[in-house]
Parts: C-alpha cells; structure tokens; sequence
C-alpha cells in the first residue's frame, strides 16, 4: 500500500512539472515575437519613381577543394547560379 502511494506520488509531481516546463516554455516563445506589426522601415526610405526591372544573370561561383570524412581530397570547381529577375530600388 505505501509503494502504491509514493509511486502515486512520483507520477503526480511528474505530471505537474512537466506541465509547468510546458507553460514556461510557452510563455518564452510569445514573449520572444516581435511586437511591432507593420513597420517597413527596409521600404520606407524607397524612391518608388527610380525602380527597375534588373534581369535575370548567371554568376559563377568557385566551390573549393576539401576533403571528406575518409580522408579523400575532391578537387575544387565552378559552378554557374542562376539569379532571378528582381525589381531593383535606389535608396535615397
């Protein structure tokens, strides 16, 4: 009978600390998002009459050399990257 009740015991202050650990928890992700909504202030200071369409480009890009957990050396190489069309705006 008293294993039966600390055994009732344990259980009981196991659920209730892992009830406050996920109330915490909780609490720590709301208080860490941000508060202020609406505020653009990267597109505030955008001269909208000065933007333009920048076209699409190939960039080359230069992987180097490295060696893998075996040991093997691979040697370095280019590779081109595609990047995108984008609307591009002069800050003022």
């Amino acid at each position: 009978m008293i294993d039966g009740f600390k055994r009732a015991l344990a259980l009981g202050a196991a659920t209730v600390a892992l009830a406050g650990g996920a109330a915490f928890s909780s609490v720590g992700v709301a208080s860490a998002m941000p508060s202020h909504h609406g505020d653009h202030s990267a597109t505030k200071h955008v001269d909208r009459d000065r933007c333009h369409m920048v076209r699409g480009h190939w960039v080359r890009v230069w992987h180097p050399a490295w060696r893998d957990r075996h040991g093997h050396r691979h040697p370095g190489h280019w590779t081109r990257t595609w990047h995108r069309g984008h609307l591009g705006c002069h800050r003022h």
